[in-house]
């Protein structure tokens, strides 16, 4: 039986688990400001990880708008956030 470390378990866990999606989700949230800028950051309503694709909600049209523009760009920043190839797609609502 092999032995691991607590941090190693946990990420052996969370990328079985379907909570991962969730918790990515709240990392990606914590860091929404930082990678998209303070405006952005403040009119966007909910973030969600489902199945490879970020969704964005937001209720101010101007802003889906822009985000629709910077779809390219959101994926990449967030997937150097999160240090994985892990959104393929991006949704706004």
């Amino acid at each position: 039986m092999s032995e691991l470390s607590i941090g190693d378990a946990l990420k052996l866990f969370l990328r079985r688990s379907r909570l991962r999606g969730n918790i990515q989700a709240m990392q990606i949230t914590d860091i929404w400001e930082q990678l998209m800028g303070k405006t952005i950051a403040r009119y966007t309503d909910k973030i969600e990880i489902i199945n490879h694709t970020l969704f964005i909600a937001t209720s101010v049209a101007p802003l889906k708008n822009e985000l629709f523009f910077q779809k390219e760009k959101i994926i990449q920043r967030v997937n150097e956030a999160l240090g994985e190839h892990l959104i393929t797609e991006v949704v706004i609502r």
